[in-house]
């Protein structure tokens, strides 16, 4: 899942990994599919597949499922999928908003099961526009910290096109231009220092901070919304204080 900031490492635990974890396969195999239905199945003449590939098999995703997606995509076994990818705004509490990415099949169920993720769950759609104008599209590299420094990774990817590295408290975010994203990665590639995900975010102009009851109903809503088959990503401007964060873990 992508747009997360630091307070996503203070959502409920859930003993639901399993899910989880085939919700993260599902979003690397459409990824698949569709760059295999733009330009075919063959990696070497494809560069959006290998890239999707590449991602899938660093992030654990069994091989056989990624040869499936492939030929799904490109047609070969018979299956034609085309995949829409929708944008969804909102709000949520205490003045947050949140963009919803949705990449699917079926734009009439994708569009019911989100106004119903939202509406159910503390939220109110937005206008097309009444949101998205506080974010921008980001490249963005997240890894832990271990022993690095900012100062370390500037080094490494500055060169490459790194606007800035952002302290997310146990990882750092890498923030660059779109274009510059494979070059940034490739860097931390070169350099032997292990990312976790490399994608294109939308980035918050600023930020809200929710105080515990906003953020405890915030996080209500945007589980509700991650655990939809068709969205890829949720992106938002809400932030937590250490404090805040502090209180929901003791609520856990």
């Amino acid at each position: 899942m992508s747009g997360h900031s630091k307070w996503a490492t203070t959502k409920h635990k859930k003993a639901a990994i399993d899910a989880k974890r085939a919700k993260a396969f599902a979003k690397y195999i459409k990824g698949i599919e569709v760059a295999a239905r733009a330009g075919g199945a063959d990696l070497a003449g494809n560069p959006a597949l290998e890239l999707a590939v590449s991602k899938a098999k660093k992030n654990s995703v069994p091989i056989n499922n990624i040869d499936r997606a492939v030929k799904r995509g490109a047609g070969l076994d018979g299956e034609v999928v085309d995949y829409t990818e929708i944008i969804y705004e909102a709000r949520g509490p205490q003045g947050s908003a949140l963009l919803i990415e949705c990449l699917t099949d079926n734009k009439n169920r994708a569009a019911s099961e989100v106004r119903v993720g939202i509406t159910r769950n503390g939220g109110t759609v937005a206008d097309p526009g009444s949101v998205s104008y506080l974010f921008a599209r980001q490249g963005v590299v997240r890894l832990p910290k271990g022993e690095l420094t900012e100062d370390d990774l500037l080094m490494v990817v500055l060169d490459a096109g790194a606007d800035e590295i952002v302290d997310e408290g146990e990882t750092f975010a890498i923030v660059c231009d779109p274009s510059d994203l494979r070059a940034v990665a490739a860097a931390l590639d070169e350099a032997e220092i292990a990312y976790e995900t490399d994608e294109m975010e939308f980035i918050p102009s600023m930020k809200v901070d929710l105080d515990v009851e906003g953020a405890r109903k915030f996080l209500h809503l945007y589980d509700a919304l991650e655990e939809l088959d068709d969205v890829q990503g949720i992106y938002t401007n809400a932030d937590l204080s250490d404090e805040v964060r502090a209180a929901l873990d003791d609520e856990q």
